[in-house]
């Protein structure tokens, strides 16, 4: 039998379907590599869903919050101011600045409403006579800002004469002791996005000083 020459190799044999061989062992690593990227999977949107879930409590209690707009009185300026504690009875005029703050995260639109003015006697809480208004326009707060509205205002007694020793006490004291408020129906526009129907409200009792002409404005805390 004839020797193999150097020139010829042996070739290992392999299979002619063009397919390699998977044994068992590759079977349970690609199982293993599936489940491992399922379980990433699932890790990562339990992590999404409480992200989110977060997110939307924290927007539910800060964001969309809808609070009420609250309207003030922030100056008054006399213009004339006269009264006659023998009468008794006073008449004046005055401007004042009605501030409108909106602390929402959205615009404040409100139709056009009316600020009163109040005889307030303080010996008696149950006797509160309006004496004079003023009206306010409508219009729009930006979110998160303030809205400045300068109104004029004419007040006198005429309506008090039932209240005359009342008022008497008051005018010999060098004092008026008044009550005003307001409510202005409007729209909440939070995130530009959800309406909500809601009032700017204010409260307040300002005290006009005779003797000065100058006033002491009170707000009285609103919800």
């Amino acid at each position: 039998m004839a020797e193999k020459s150097d020139h010829e190799m042996t070739y290992p044999l392999t299979p002619f379907d063009g397919y390699e061989r998977i044994d068992g062992e590759s079977f349970v690593s690609r199982d293993e590599l599936q489940r491992k990227k399922r379980m990433k999977l699932f890790i990562y949107i339990a992590i999404f869903v409480a992200f989110q879930t977060i997110v939307i409590t924290v927007l539910a209690l800060t964001v969309m919050q809808a609070h009420v707009p609250r309207a003030l009185l922030n100056k008054i300026d006399v213009q004339t101011l006269n009264y006659n504690p023998a009468t008794p009875s006073f008449n004046m005029s005055f401007t004042t600045e009605i501030w409108i703050k909106n602390i929402n995260w959205g615009p404040f639109k409100f139709g056009s409403g009316i600020v009163q003015f109040f005889y307030h006697d303080t010996k008696n809480s149950k006797i509160i006579v309006p004496i004079g208004e003023a009206v306010i326009p409508s219009g729009k707060v930006k979110m998160r800002s303030t809205k400045k509205i300068n109104v004029e205002v004419r007040l006198n007694s005429d309506a008090l004469q039932s209240h005359s020793s009342d008022l008497r006490s008051e005018l010999n004291r060098g004092v008026i002791y008044l009550r005003s408020g307001v409510q202005l129906h409007g729209h909440l526009y939070l995130m530009y996005i959800l309406k909500k129907s809601k009032y700017a409200v204010m409260d307040c009792e300002p005290d006009f000083d005779l003797s000065t002409k100058t006033v002491t404005i009170a707000h009285m805390h609103i919800d």
